[in-house]
């Protein structure tokens, strides 16, 4: 049965942790990891997840934009799992958005990232897939990579001026 984790906060020292690969991606636990990430993720209102957010090692991360309540613009896309993901290749183009985190209840932060990705990963089958992801989605992939190598969105933004509470930014949204 699949269920939603417990997402852990920052100061939780597993969140600053580099997390391992992924050796045997069709194994049960892997599986099930999965299941529960994708259901930990929509629980939270979430448009992306990585496992080192529910305490796991392994580099997995599930990026699942749609529209919520904390992204009311996101293009809507299928939840996909991505193991041992890397970055190819990127845009010399880098642009900053508001970023919040499961992680990092209450704030956001506005932070530059790639404009365009190319990417490689192995998908739930064990398939090694490649893709370029652009604009919003890129951002979300860019975000969940971080948490692999123990970054937090707190880590990229410029300055403190550039954070703001979860309440002003959804003023933002509406003005």
């Amino acid at each position: 049965m699949t269920e939603p984790r417990e997402i852990i906060q920052l100061g939780n020292p597993v969140l600053r942790e580099t997390a391992g690969p992924v050796e045997n991606p069709l194994s049960e636990s892997i599986q099930t990891l999965i299941d529960d990430l994708i259901a930990t993720g929509v629980a939270a209102n979430g448009v992306g997840i990585a496992a080192p957010q529910v305490a796991q090692p392994y580099c997995l991360l599930v990026v699942a934009s749609r529209p919520t309540l904390r992204y009311p613009h996101a293009p809507f896309m299928e939840p996909t799992p991505m193991l041992n993901p890397q970055i190819i290749s990127h845009s010399s183009e880098v642009v900053k958005g508001w970023e919040g985190c499961l992680s990092v209840p209450g704030i956001r932060g506005l932070v530059p990232r790639y404009q365009s990705i190319e990417i490689e990963y192995t998908d739930r089958f064990g398939e090694i897939q490649r893709k370029e992801l652009t604009d919003f989605v890129a951002r979300i992939f860019q975000h969940e990579y971080d948490h692999l190598s123990g970054k937090v969105f707190l880590d990229r933004v410029e300055t403190s001026l550039d954070l703001i509470t979860e309440q002003e930014y959804q003023k933002l949204l509406i003005a």
